[in-house]
This record gives structure tokens, C-alpha cells and sequence, in this order.
């Protein structure tokens, strides 16, 4: 067949589902598009039938069917020909959950939407999930296109904040791109246990997924590596985290700035809890300690904290997908952590935009 693709998987692919390595390359996908093309075995792995859960070895020979044709100059014949049709209309979606997905907001052009995603809300379908998440509400966010926007990046379920999705093939290929290749500035904003000393640094920790799945590859924790055995570690990811302390409460909490170098599984999360400061709310790694009674971190605190994760996603400087000029687009705390915010007497209007610069690790000094 004329445009097919035969792609190996090497070791940065290695240890990942289907749908989420086809994603990174073909962003203009839908999550049933992907699952519609394996399982009419359009997708094969190593010439055999697969699922979009199906987790790809280093190796293997993944084949495609000619999906690129959607990226020529956005002609909608081609993206007809290529990509199934969109399988989740607009009435699907409660009147309730299209007035909320459509608050979240914050930016919108012809090539792009970027929303403030709500805590607690998966960006992708899963078990349980039906089709609660970004992607099942995505028809609710046409405004007037004849399709609906498509995710460039993702944020794990729990972590809010600045979320982007392409409005048409050409923009989706472009921010895709831009944050593959690591043109897209992210500052995330944390509050941690204790008060990391020094007050910034660099985490260079390589990860691996740990033993055990849970339903759907969701219940997974990465394990960190020692920057010197990640290259005798097999399936370990390099991954670099930079952290520079905003403001602290005593010497037991910590409002932290977080920029992920690179953009591995739990990153954030994996990396602060092995410097010994996990995020509160982090139940996976270590971050639920408000019932702590003794003199941990956690002491005295009781219920004056939300129990709900504290990352957010709080800006990106990306390059626009029509312009290439550098746009910064910033998202308001949710409601938990600016409660747990007020409750420190923290402002976050005296934040500096990149707090990495008063410790001399602003952008153009940064090395990736």
C-alpha cells in the first residue's frame, strides 16, 4: 500500500502504549480513531493484530497505514481519506459538562485553544473513564470548526493548569513539534514537603517505570535512577527537572517553581519525591501526609489543606503554530490550591513569571 510506514522502536520509544507513541507523532488523531485502525489491523506490530493498550519493545516494527497524507498543506479531502471520521458528536455531551469544559478557556485563535484544565479531570479516556475527559469533550470546543481541536501534550489527571489543543492538522503538527524538540517553556507551580536546601537546582535522576500495572497502565509509578547507572539500566529515561524555591511556610511546606527539561511519565512528581520534598496531595509518591500527628512535615496541619494534588501547569512560552513568534499564555491557580495559597498569606501577583531567574537559570542560561 502506497504511504505506508514501518517504524523500529528503539529505547526512547520502548516501555509505552500504542496509542500514546502514535499520538506524539500524528497529533491530529482521536484516541477511537486509534482504536478503530487496530482493530481493523491497519496498525500491526511485528505483522500481528494489536490494541491501543498494546506496550511496544525495543525492536519491534511498527507499521502504519499512510496517516501523513493529513499533514499535506491541511487539505480536508486528504484528512478525509486518511483518518477515520470523528466518532463522538457534540450531543453526547451534557449541557452541564459543554458550559463547563467550555469556561476552562483561557485562549482561542484560528490555530489553537488552550484551557485551564480542572484538577481531577484525565485528559484521555481510560478504564472507568467513559467519556468524561478532554477528549471525549473536545466537540464541545468547535466554535465554529468543522472538527474538533486535538491535544499536542497532555497533563496527568490530577495536575490542573495550561493545556493546548490544535485547532486544524497544520498547527497540530507545529506545537507538537515545537514541544518535541523543546521549544516550549513550561513553569509549573508546587507546593512541597519541607524546603529543599538549596533553595534551586537541577534533578538529574533518570526514571523507570516500576513493576506493576494498573487497570489500563494507569496505576504505574516511575522509579528513579542514579544519573550514573541510567546507561547500564535497561529501560531507564534520562530526565532533567529544574527547581527554584518562590516561597516557604516555616521550614514545612514550600511553594516551589518546577520546569521539566524534559517530558517524562510523573517527572515532577517522581523527581520531588526523591530530592525528599514530594507534592502534597501526591498519594502516589508520598505527598499525603497531612494525618501525620508527630513532628513530620505533615503536623498540625489536619484538614487546613485540600487532600487534592498542589501541581499546576501555571505557563508555557510556545511558539505560536502560525506566527512562530513566542506566545506566554498563564493559567490561575484552581480553587484548592488557592485556598491552600490564602492560607499561607501567599500572593501569587508578587510571583515572578520565571522564578528561575533570580537563581541565574533563566532561559538563555539554561542548558538543556
Amino acid at each position: 500500500m502506497s504511504g505506508v510506514e514501518l517504524h523500529k522502536i528503539g529505547p526512547d520509544d520502548a516501555d509505552q502504549r500504542i496509542d500514546r507513541w502514535l499520538r506524539k507523532m500524528h497529533p491530529h488523531l482521536l484516541q477511537g480513531q486509534i482504536e478503530k485502525l487496530c482493530r481493523k489491523g491497519e496498525i500491526r506490530v511485528d505483522g500481528g493484530r494489536v490494541k491501543a493498550s498494546t506496550r511496544l519493545d525495543i525492536g519491534q516494527t511498527v507499521r502504519l497505514p499512510p496517516l501523513r497524507a493529513a499533514y499535506a498543506g491541511g487539505d480536508p479531502a486528504a484528512e478525509a481519506d486518511a483518518v477515520p471520521e470523528v466518532q463522538n458528536p457534540e450531543g453526547k455531551i451534557s449541557d452541564k459538562d459543554r458550559e463547563m469544559i467550555q469556561n476552562t478557556v483561557i485562549y482561542k485563535d484560528d490555530a489553537m485553544i488552550v484551557l485551564n484544565k480542572p484538577a481531577g479531570l484525565p485528559c484521555q479516556g481510560g478504564s472507568g473513564q467513559g467519556d468524561r475527559h478532554i477528549d471525549g469533550f473536545a466537540p464541545a470546543l468547535m466554535f465554529g470548526k468543522p472538527t474538533p481541536p486535538r491535544l499536542v501534550h497532555r497533563l496527568d489527571k490530577d495536575t490542573s493548569g495550561i493545556l493546548i489543543l490544535a485547532r486544524n492538522v497544520p498547527a497540530a503538527r507545529a506545537l507538537s513539534e515545537s514541544i518535541r524538540h523543546r521549544d516550549a517553556d513550561k513553569i509549573y507551580w508546587a507546593l512541597v514537603a519541607g524546603v529543599p536546601h538549596p533553595a534551586a537546582g537541577v534533578i538529574k535522576y533518570g526514571l523507570l517505570k516500576a513493576g506493576g500495572r494498573g487497570p489500563g497502565g494507569e496505576g504505574e509509578k516511575m522509579r528513579c535512577i542514579s544519573p550514573s547507572e541510567i546507561m547500564s539500566t535497561e529501560g531507564a529515561k534520562r530526565a532533567v527537572t529544574e527547581f527554584a524555591l518562590i516561597e516557604a511556610a516555616g521550614d514545612r511546606l514550600a511553594w516551589m517553581g518546577l520546569r521539566p527539561v524534559t517530558g517524562r511519565t510523573h517527572q515532577l512528581r517522581a523527581h520531588m519525591a526523591e530530592l525528599g520534598h514530594p507534592i502534597v496531595g501526591d498519594g502516589k509518591y508520598g505527598g499525603s501526609g497531612q494525618e501525620n500527628l508527630g513532628e513530620g512535615w505533615g503536623a498540625s496541619l489536619g484538614g487546613a489543606l485540600s487532600r487534592k494534588m498542589h501541581l499546576h501547569a501555571r505557563s508555557i512560552t510556545i511558539p505560536h503554530p502560525t506566527t512562530g513568534k513566542p506566545i506566554t499564555l498563564t493559567a490561575d491557580l484552581p480553587e484548592h490550591m488557592a485556598r491552600t495559597w490564602d492560607f499561607f498569606g501567599w500572593d501569587v501577583r508578587k510571583a515572578p513569571a520565571d522564578p528561575f531567574i533570580f537563581y541565574g537559570a533563566g532561559p538563555k542560561k539554561r542548558k538543556r
